[in-house]
């Protein structure tokens, strides 16, 4: 995002003084004044540290009152709670298992057992130890021979276990004023797993839950609703309403006690084992509880970026808590789940075919995220976002994000008089630096890639590159049956470029067709594809064809014996029509083909004492 930021050199401080020698010098008075060897060159210094400074700090200050130009982190939080929108805070990795425990032969043991909440597990990710913790009482009950298997309140037995450490603040409430803001001194806290408890008195056991206004459906003066916001030093800020924002505040001479877990957000993703800290007490004798991994832990996630609350707050804004444009699916899906990188939607008028009385979303979520998981948060999503926030009744159909591949042949001039390090290093710097450019510009949903972008990148990376040029291919990857014929249809968010009489189309990867190391391939000058050997003998003459202006390509009757490069997927290549622009259609997403992308140079000396 642009920013608006001041160059510093206008308002250099020596510049400045100049400017006040001059003006003074025009003047008649010190027409023959020495500047530099009076008092009065002091008095400058001064005038020009003076406006050196309120110029900056006006400059700064002016950025800062903007969501579009602040860079503090509290400016742009404060922004985005003005907007009504709450930036997420740490989130705890989560994973599944299956808690059992064995007592067969254990005499006297009781029908069902509780495995009480917040029960230590731990794991360890690169030599590091993690705590991971149940938040909820489990139940197991005897199947007739020993074995009890713990499930939660619902009957779930693929139990979440939470990773974070369980903290506890205390506030006591004193004498009600205007407003009264509780501060949780913790940036780590997953404010996720907040649970507001209110005793009538410090001495007493029975309390009043509270809830976030953000599950709020109706509200009057006396619902019991809390609200957490992250305060300008990083902490976080507890308050209430007043009876008639969002309900009644507690009472004084009450205590507000606040449960969180305090976490390391992504860190703790990736774990795989888990093992209970104790062990569970049965007649005085203690006994080992079995963890089965049903899949490795995820979701953890650091604060929210800045540039992410910069992006989403005024799309939350414009969505107001309900769903009726696309962005406002966008906006409340990320605003809500933590696991999902990126979202899309789009109507079902818009689809291909058309489909209408839907609305098509597109999720990316994180690395690890495994397929229940995704069903669970697909389904979650549906029963606590669109069913309740959708206008009239308009489904929802999810769709997979598709990875569409570019393949980037990088080509620059290389002057070695201008620089002291090799051809060879100066390759590396720039393959790394088109690297960095896809990871950094590409990889969501409507992340666009422009040729002259990362051309401008490449020549402004070091002297010695003097100009550059990339070649671009478009690149789907298709998981064929082996050994069995079938057709294939593999579609392109771009335009093809037409046959050519030089240079085929459309290419792929090899694979083995009739014990021969083979490839797919369009004939030259026409739209007809074929198969050939590595010495480009025919093998299958007529395989099926391309389609340049519906970016499709079709495979009839396809039959590979095996992919030799011992993936799955053979990958196809094709040139777009415009080389310049790939945009991505509705769930496709761009993203580089390391394998298939390089960079190379050629030495050209800038010399022009040659004769011809």
């Amino acid at each position: 995002m642009a920013v608006t930021n001041i160059e510093s050199t206008q308002l250099d401080f020596q510049q400045i003084k100049q400017r006040l020698k001059t003006y003074l010098a025009s003047d008649n008075e010190f027409q023959d004044y020495n500047f530099e060897a009076s008092g009065l060159s002091n008095i400058l210094d001064v005038l020009a540290y003076n406006t050196h400074f309120n110029g900056l700090i006006a400059n700064f200050a002016l950025n800062e009152a903007f969501l579009n130009t602040a860079q503090l982190r509290s400016s742009i939080v404060s922004h985005a709670q003005g907007l009504g929108y709450s930036p997420r805070s740490k989130t705890s990795s989560q994973t599944n298992v299956n808690l059992t425990l064995n007592l067969a032969g254990v005499s006297n043991r009781n029908t069902t057992y509780i495995l009480p909440a917040f029960t230590l597990f731990t794991t360890s990710i690169n030599d590091i130890t993690y705590t991971f913790q149940t938040t909820e009482s489990l139940t197991a009950t005897d199947n007739g021979s020993g074995l009890y298997e713990f499930s939660d309140v619902n009957g779930n037995k693929n139990v979440i276990l939470f990773e974070g450490t369980k903290r506890t603040k205390k506030f006591y409430v004193g004498k009600v004023g205007e407003r009264q803001i509780y501060v949780i001194p913790d940036s780590t806290m997953d404010t996720a797993t907040t649970i507001v408890k209110v005793f009538a008195n410090p001495s007493t056991t029975e309390f009043e839950a509270y809830t976030p206004i953000s599950k709020a459906i109706r509200v009057d003066q006396n619902s019991k609703f809390y609200q957490i916001t992250e305060a300008p030093n990083g902490f976080y800020e507890l308050n209430f309403g007043d009876g008639i924002s969002f309900g009644q505040a507690p009472e004084t001479g009450t205590v507000v006690q606040v449960e969180y877990l305090s976490t390391v957000g992504a860190d703790a993703n990736g774990g795989q084992v888990f093992s209970p800290s104790s062990q569970y007490t049965v007649n005085g004798q203690g006994y080992d509880l079995s963890v089965t991994t049903v899949s490795n832990s995820t979701s953890g996630s650091d604060r929210q970026t800045v540039e992410s609350i910069r992006s989403n707050a005024p799309l939350a804004f414009a969505a107001q808590q309900r769903l009726v444009t696309a962005e406002d699916y966008k906006a409340i899906i990320l605003a809500n789940y933590s696991n999902i990188v990126d979202a899309i939607a789009w109507g079902g008028e818009d689809n291909i075919p058309a489909n209408y009385g839907n609305v098509y979303v597109g999720l990316k979520f994180q690395d690890g995220i495994t397929e229940a998981e995704k069903t669970s948060t697909k389904d979650s999503i549906t029963s606590n976002i669109t069913d309740f926030l959708s206008v009239l009744s308009i489904g929802t159909i999810y769709v997979d994000p598709i990875e569409t591949f570019i393949e980037a042949v990088v080509e620059f001039n290389f002057d070695p008089n201008l620089t002291s390090v090799t051809l060879q290093s100066t390759e590396s710097v720039v393959y790394s630096k088109v690297r960095q450019f896809f990871e950094s510009n590409l990889g969501l949903f409507g992340s666009i890639f422009r040729r002259s972008n990362l051309l401008t990148t490449v020549d402004q990376l070091e002297e010695s590159v003097i100009n550059s040029s990339v070649a671009i291919k478009v690149q789907q990857r298709f998981e064929p049956i082996l050994n069995q014929s079938l057709s294939y249809e593999i579609n392109f968010p771009v335009t093809l470029q037409a046959p050519d009489d030089i240079i085929e189309t459309v290419t792929s990867s090899t694979f083995r067709f009739n014990n021969k190391v083979c490839l797919i391939k369009n004939k030259l000058n026409s739209k007809k594809l074929v198969i050939t050997d590595t010495l480009g003998n025919v093998e299958v003459d007529n395989l099926g064809q391309y389609d340049p202006d519906r970016g499709k390509v079709e495979l009839n009757g396809f039959i590979p014996e095996s992919i030799t490069s011992g993936q799955t997927y053979i990958k196809l290549s094709v040139t777009p029509r415009d080389q310049s622009v790939i945009k991505p259609l509705r769930n496709y997403i761009l993203l580089l083909d390391t394998d298939a992308s390089f960079a190379s140079g050629k030495v050209d000396r800038q010399t022009v004492d040659v004769t011809l």
